[in-house]
């Protein structure tokens, strides 16, 4: 039997997004967005030029710090979803040095919610050869060498890892004294 590769992906993509991901984002308050749960939790922040940036360092800390819902909803639209659809299906001319990140609540659902459409979009034309061909150039030497479904069933774990996270952080937020 056949497997439809992007049929079982977007499956799974938009059940996730259906039922967990984008629910638990209603009602997301700039408050619970840039709330830090923990002294020196990573954030967005404000750069001299006026765009925003991640709060990030090489090599990241072992362990990692805990970041907070401006941070994780940031990293799953620009770095898993509008580079990525760039690198594939745009100009490639989108580089995390230059990116903006959200910031705001509102702008990152936003962004997010059209991220996402665009991505799942141009996945749903992609087929078994497409799915089975190397990633090349578009990517970093991480990943140039494995199919594209690797790469996409990869960025399907982050978001659902991420997702999860921010909404642990908004029960955290809400249950906080």
């Amino acid at each position: 039997m056949a497997v439809n590769w992007t049929g079982e992906i977007l499956a799974q993509s938009r059940f996730h997004w259906d039922y967990s991901l984008w629910p638990r984002l209603e009602g997301l308050t700039d408050d619970e967005f840039f709330w830090e749960p923990v002294p020196g939790a990573w954030t967005v922040r404000e750069r001299p030029d006026g765009r925003h940036t991640p709060d990030y360092a090489v090599p990241e800390p072992d362990p990692p710090p805990v970041t907070t819902i401006a941070w994780r909803l940031g990293h799953i639209t620009v770095e898993v979803l509008e580079l990525r659809d760039d690198w594939h299906f745009g100009d490639r001319t989108a580089t995390r040095a230059d990116a903006d990140w959200p910031f705001g609540a509102d702008e990152a659902r936003e962004r997010l919610r059209r991220a996402y459409r665009s991505w799942t979009g141009h996945l749903a034309a992609l087929d078994d050869e497409a799915m089975a061909a190397p990633v090349g150039a578009a990517e970093s030497s991480q990943w140039s060498g494995f199919p594209m479904v690797a790469l996409v069933l990869h960025l399907n774990r982050e978001i659902i890892h991420h997702g999860a996270e921010v909404a642990l952080l908004r029960d955290l937020y809400r249950a906080r004294n």
